[in-house]
């Protein structure tokens, strides 16, 4: 496993995060944004397939004021518990500055100009719109994001591109909650919204029960030939 210690944007801490290295001088960087289950197994293997196509892929542990190093196993009922607990004493915002640390960390790996994107997974697809928002990512990609609907008052901060994978039967998200997204994203010239009709919530997960591989397998493909077109 290889790790980079990150400082905080006001320099009061240190994080630890998660880095796949392409073979090759990397054609950008992307952030990988965790779930509710900290920087598991999964999320680690995105990276590793992100390394794969050519970028540097680094996952900051967002969770790291709360507990550090947590990974938890959604498939276990006790430790989704344990993950909805840490969800409800995480600070977004303070969330944000950190993606926003890593972001200007992963710059520094790069030539002059390189760009770097983000991609994140439920709270994770939340705080990846967040991130389109409030800084200077060069292209973003949520899945099956959560509560976007209070978020749509930032909409029009987002000047990069974004795509949203949005999952029909979502256990998470329901469906008003997704006419609400398309009521107020269909039209705006940087976001594309993918609806995938019957999954729900988690389909592109990595490893365990949520998976469906033919949602996951056309979502994914979306996503590299989002990056290939917005990064390179």
């Amino acid at each position: 496993m290889s790790e980079i210690e990150i400082e905080t944007l006001d320099g009061d801490g240190r994080f630890k995060a998660y880095v796949a290295k392409p073979e090759s001088s990397p054609r950008a960087a992307i952030v990988v944004i965790q779930e509710i289950f900290g920087v598991n197994r999964g999320i680690r293997q995105k990276c590793d397939h992100l390394a794969a196509d050519g970028y540097l892929a680094i996952a900051p542990d967002l969770f790291w004021r709360i507990e550090p190093g947590i990974e938890l196993d959604p498939d276990v009922e006790a430790e989704m518990n344990q993950a909805l607990g840490l969800m409800g004493k995480f600070d977004q915002d303070q969330g944000i500055k950190d993606i926003e640390a890593t972001i200007r960390a992963a710059r520094t790996h790069l030539p002059e100009g390189g760009k770097v994107g983000v991609v994140g997974y439920c709270l994770g697809g939340r705080l990846a719109y967040m991130t389109a928002a409030r800084t200077d990512v060069d292209a973003s990609v949520g899945y099956y994001a959560v509560g976007i609907d209070g978020l749509l008052g930032e909409k029009d901060a987002i000047a990069n591109p974004l795509m949203l994978h949005i999952a029909g039967d979502d256990g998470f998200v329901d469906k008003e909650t997704q006419a609400k997204m398309h009521e107020g994203l269909d039209h705006h010239p940087k976001v594309t919204l993918h609806d995938y009709p019957g999954e729900d919530h988690g389909f592109a997960t990595e490893v365990g029960n949520r998976r469906s591989p033919q949602a996951a397998d056309e979502a994914d493909a979306r996503t590299r030939g989002f990056f290939a077109k917005n990064l390179g």
